[in-house]
Formats: structure tokens, C-alpha cells, sequence
């Protein structure tokens, strides 16, 4: 099987050689290079500028020279920068490639344990190769999604993804684009789905040529914490909505990716009357027919209207989002932090943890100390578990800390330990980082590489620690000198994960209790999951402990945990069976009293 996406812009093969199209509404001459050779390109309205190649073929390479100037640009919709992101682009031809997961359609939503993965870091070598390696070890332990990073091409070696600014190339440091679709068929082979982080909120510092031809693809009207906004909604706009739409298109149909995590949808600014991340789920949905697709939000305003279900339960819209409420209730509880947004949850993270497990976000319209008092967020209790996806740590929230700290670093081990059953056991969908089964010792810290751009570097690292001038540990300006250069090779090193101690101990106990929770989610959750969600209800039978239940029409989940430094008294029966139970606890009757940091979770019928 042989897969494309046809995009009106970029490169494409035809039987007739190669069509290629650029939108350069602000220059007044464009031509095109080929293997060396120059030609003029003709416009043909509305800023765009087309021209068909005869001889023009796979592996051709080819850029744009831009009003006579002397620099070449690359093709933003390039399928590949063998150069990075200032040399040639390749014409790439997609149906080169032979799939071989034919009849992959998926899997349901409410299967889903994701692993979000750094290809860079995740293994030594730092290729898609080496990750897919990997797989058959991850499919055994209970993943059944992998997330990866932002894949568009980023200037320089190093970069978390964050930067690119070529979104449609998959960067190049990693392999070519038929090592990913074969990292991606492998994945399916092992009934792994594949989910891509995409950012439509901005481009990188480095390497965006589209000011030179394209300025309007960019609008003052909205303003954004890299600049000026992208033009969603102008008078102009329709050709940038177009160019975000098909990379969405581009990702699920020519790569056969099972879903996107789109990045910090708050900073994607739109007044328009079709919001385009209302246009890009419509689109995305429409071409997928019959295939399981998830799209995912990273939203930092709660808006649970981008999550809303039909009748029978289906998304609308959007899948899921990130719910950093949950995770900094966890984390609150586990280390003590009250600092920073964290400061939103510290006065009572028992609380907002039980909301957040009934009822998805913590905050849904409530005053936010973080944010000057403004409310933030909107009503989430209506919207199933599965519309959130729940976590200890991600890229985020370990590598924006000042030296990438894990929470295996900062918590106790066994207060750690009734966490991870809090997210595997949960019926929201969990997600590890990778290294998190085993607690992974290497950190994992923000790196990049704009060299030889010693100015950008060093605007970098200034940046990067006045970033944490506000927290109290580094309020002494010689104490920032201590955070790692994120310019550095061995920052980027460092963050790089070392299988081989998943086999040693203390890692290999944790590994084997994810493991464990895993395959109990398999047998006792997802089923209930599967069914339909009728409600949850949560308690605390004293400031220190939780008690949830959650309802479907296969049984109910139920979870209690003493969060507190003494044994509390367990209330009345508790009917069902215990499915787990701290160690120490005997889960064939449990009582009269729970000990401190302890918990369990149990199954019953309907009722």
C-alpha cells in the first residue's frame, strides 16, 4: 500500500514531472533553483506562484531565490531538509514508500496508556531506528501509544522540538522520512498507535524565511509569547489556516499517524467565526473515515468546549487534553512545592485532587492566584474520564525546572509508588514519559543548538536563567550561574536515557510494578471504560484522604487513599473485590485501618 496527501502547495510529483507552488504574496519576484538550475516563476493570483517541471524529479533538490537576493530559501512545505533548515529541500515522492500495515485502523481511545518520547533522547543513537527497537519491549510492558516530540525541522543537531520551523520535514538528525513511516509500520505491526506533537501556535527563532515572501502570513493584531501571532483570521488568512490544515491532513493520511497533540492551543489567537481548531478537527475527521483518530490539546484555559461528545459518546471535536490539574495536585502532595502555578494547588491539594479525579479539571471558572485572580477554566464534570489524559511528569514539567529534575529525584519512593497506581488505575488516560517506568536517573533538561549563532546562543541562556529569578532558590543571581547551558552538548547528553539500568535495582522494582499495574488496567479497567460513563462521586473522610467513585454501565472503580502521616480508620464495608492495594495491606480484608501513604482500588457491579 502506497499512501500520499495532496497539498496545493510545495512539491508534488505528477505523471507529468513536478509541480511546485509557493504563496510569496510580499515579493515581487521569485524564482525557483533545481539541481542548479534557475527559473522564473509566474504568478498566478493571489500571491501564489506555481511552475510544473518536466524533468524535475524525486530527489531533486531545490529552493527559492527571493527578489534577486542572494540567499536560497527552503520550500516551507518541504517534505525533507538533508541540510537542515537553510539548505536545499529534497522533492520527495510519498509513494516511494511500500506500507505494510494494511487493514490498521486504530485503536479506541479509552485503550490508550501513552508514552510520550524525545526521539533524540530516548535512546543513545537517537533515531527513529533505535526507538523502534524499543517497541516490542514498551507494546509488552502495556503501552499501547506512542507520543512523540515535535518532529518539523528545528535548526542545528538538538532541540526538544519546540523550535521548528519546517513542519512539514520530519528532521532530518533523526533519519528520513521513510525510517519514521517505518518506526510508524512497525508500530502497528506491535498494535502500538503513533500520535505526533504539532505546534500551529508559532515558529522557531532560527531558520524562518517566510518574512522575506510571505509577511502576511504573520498579524500584529495578536500577539503571542514569541511575536507576532500567525494570521488565522485576517482578510489574508485562508492560505495559513490552509498550510496548518493539510500538516494535520499530512501527518494522519501520509503517515498514517493515529492522532496529533497540538502544543499550547491558548497561543493560537483566532477571532474568526470558524476557530481553527474547530476546522482542523472537522477536516481531520472527515478524511479519516472508519480509523480511530485522536486529537489531543495541550490548553492551559480548560475549555472542555473543544472536548464535547454526541450522543453515543463519540468526540465532536477534540479527544482529550493534557490535564496539568491532576498532575500538580500529585505533585503538590509529593513534594511539598508551592511555587510558581504550583501555588494554585498547594493550599489544598487533597481537595482539588479529589475534583480533578471526578471531574477532570481543578479549575473550571475559579479565581486563579497564578494568574492575578482571573478565572480560568470552564465546567469539565459532564465530559467522560477519557477526555483527559493524566500524568506524574512529561517533557514540561520535568525539563522546565531549572536542573530537569525527575519526580523519582524529588519524591519518596513509596509515596511515589501510590501515585503511579493513582494514574495507572485511573480510569483518565494515563501518560508516562519515557523513563518513568523504571524511574530513569538521567534528567531530562531543555537543550538546543543555534550554533553558529553565538548571539541567539547567548540570548538562550541569559533567558533561560531569568526565567527562574522569581523562585526563591535562585533569588541570588550567582546561584542561576549553576543552571545547565541549554546551548551545551552535554546538557542534551545528559538528558539521554540509560536502558540498561532498567535491569538494576531500585529501577527494576519499579519497572516491574508498572508492569503490573499495567496488565491490572488491561483486565479490570478497560473494560469498565468501554462501557458507558454515568457519573462520578468523591469524598474526603478527612482532610488528608480521598475517597472516588466512578460509574459506568460495566460496574464501578473505586479508589481510597490516605494521603496523611497517620493510620486513618476505614468507614463501613467496602463491597467489590480489590484489584490493588499498597503493599503491607491485606486485600482480602482490608481494615479497620489504612496507613499512612496507602491505598486501594476496587471493582463492582453497576448497582
Amino acid at each position: 500500500m502506497r499512501r500520499r496527501h495532496a497539498m496545493p502547495f510545495g512539491a508534488e510529483v505528477t505523471d507529468r514531472g513536478v509541480r511546485f507552488a509557493l504563496w510569496a504574496p510580499s515579493a515581487e519576484k521569485v524564482a525557483l533553483v533545481v539541481d542548479g538550475a534557475e527559473h522564473e516563476m509566474p504568478h498566478v493570483g493571489e500571491g501564489w506562484r506555481r511552475l510544473l517541471l518536466p524533468k524535475a524529479k524525486s530527489g531533486s533538490r531545490y529552493g527559492f531565490r527571493i527578489d534577486g537576493g542572494e540567499t536560497i530559501v527552503p520550500d516551507p512545505a518541504s517534505r525533507f531538509q538533508p541540510d537542515d533548515v537553510s539548505g536545499l529541500s529534497e522533492v520527495v515522492d510519498p509513494r516511494d514508500y511500500e506500507w505494510r500495515d494494511r487493514g490498521w485502523a486504530g485503536r479506541p481511545w479509552e485503550e490508550a496508556v501513552v508514552y510520550e518520547a524525545h526521539v533524540g533522547t530516548a535512546t543513545p543513537e537517537g533515531t527513529y531506528a533505535a526507538l523502534a527497537g524499543k517497541l516490542e519491549g514498551l507494546r509488552d510492558l502495556g503501552i499501547t501509544a506512542i507520543e512523540l516530540l515535535p518532529l518539523a525541522d528545528f535548526a542545528g543537531a538538538r532541540n526538544w522540538g519546540y523550535d521548528g520551523v519546517l513542519p512539514f520535514a520530519p528532521d532530518g538528525v533523526y533519519g528520513r522520512p521513510e525510517d519514521l513511516k517505518q518506526f510508524i509500520d512497525r508500530a502497528h505491526a506491535l498494535g502500538i498507535m503513533v500520535l505526533i506533537d504539532v505546534v500551529y501556535n508559532h515558529f522557531g527563532p532560527a531558520g524562518n524565511y517566510l518574512h522575506q515572501y510571505a509577511e502576511q502570513f504573520f498579524t500584529e493584531r495578536h500577539q503571542t509569547p514569541w511575536g507576532a501571532g500567525l494570521n488565522f483570521d485576517g482578510a489574508d488568512g485562508k492560505p495559513v489556516r490552509d498550510f496548518f490544515v493539510h500538516n494535520a491532513l499530512y501527518w494522519i493520511e501520509e503517515f498514517n499517524v493515529d492522532g496529533l497533540r497540538f502544543d499550547a492551543v491558548h497561543a493560537i489567537l483566532d477571532d474568526s467565526d470558524r476557530n481553527i481548531l474547530a476546522e482542523l478537527a472537522e477536516r481531520v475527521r472527515a478524511a479519516a473515515p472508519g480509523r480511530h483518530i485522536h486529537l489531543v490539546l495541550e490548553n492551559e484555559k480548560n475549555q472542555a468546549r473543544w472536548l464535547e461528545r454526541d450522543e453515543a459518546g463519540t468526540p465532536r471535536l477534540h479527544t482529550a487534553q493534557w490535564n496539568d490539574d491532576v498532575h500538580h495536585c500529585w505533585h503538590v502532595l509529593l513534594t511539598g512545592e508551592s511555587e510558581a502555578y504550583f501555588q494554585d494547588f498547594s493550599d489544598k491539594p487533597v481537595e482539588r485532587l479529589v475534583r480533578c479525579l471526578v471531574e477532570g479539571f481543578g479549575y473550571q471558572g475559579d479565581p486563579s492566584a497564578h494568574a492575578g485572580g482571573k478565572p480560568r477554566g470552564e465546567p469539565s464534570g459532564h465530559l467522560p474520564p477519557s477526555a483527559f489524559v493524566a500524568f506524574l511528569q512529561n517533557h514540561d514539567q520535568i525539563g522546565n525546572r531549572a536542573f530537569g529534575e525527575r519526580l523519582s529525584a524529588l519524591a519518596d519512593p513509596d509515596r511515589l509508588a501510590l501515585a503511579r497506581a493513582g494514574l495507572l488505575l485511573s480510569p483518565q488516560i494515563p501518560m508516562l514519559f519515557m523513563g518513568e517506568e523504571w524511574s530513569a536517573s538521567a534528567p531530562y533538561q531543555f537543550f538546543v543548538d543555534f550554533a553558529p549563532d553565538e548571539d541567539l546562543s547567548g540570548a538562550v541562556r541569559e533567558g533561560r536563567r531569568r526565567e527562574f529569578q522569581h523562585f526563591a532558590a535562585f533569588s541570588d543571581p550567582g546561584a542561576s550561574e549553576a543552571i545547565p547551558d541549554p546551548t551545551a552538548e552535554e546538557t542534551f547528553t545528559r538528558s539521554t536515557l540509560d536502558w540498561e539500568e532498567a535491569s538494576r535495582e531500585p529501577h527494576a522494582s519499579v519497572l516491574a510494578d508498572t508492569r503490573r499495574l499495567l496488565a491490572l488496567r488491561r483486565e479490570h479497567v478497560i473494560p469498565l471504560t468501554r462501557t458507558r460513563f454515568r457519573g462520578a462521586e468523591g469524598s474526603m473522610p478527612n482532610p488528608r484522604a480521598i475517597e472516588v467513585t466512578w460509574r459506568f454501565d460495566g460496574g464501578t472503580l473505586r479508589f481510597v487513599a490516605n494521603f496523611g502521616t497517620e493510620a486513618m480508620e476505614l468507614r463501613g464495608g467496602y463491597p467489590g473485590r480489590v484489584i490493588w492495594a499498597s503493599p503491607g495491606l491485606d486485600a482480602t480484608g482490608l481494615g479497620p485501618l489504612l496507613p499512612a501513604w496507602a491505598g486501594f482500588f476496587m471493582t463492582g457491579d453497576a448497582g
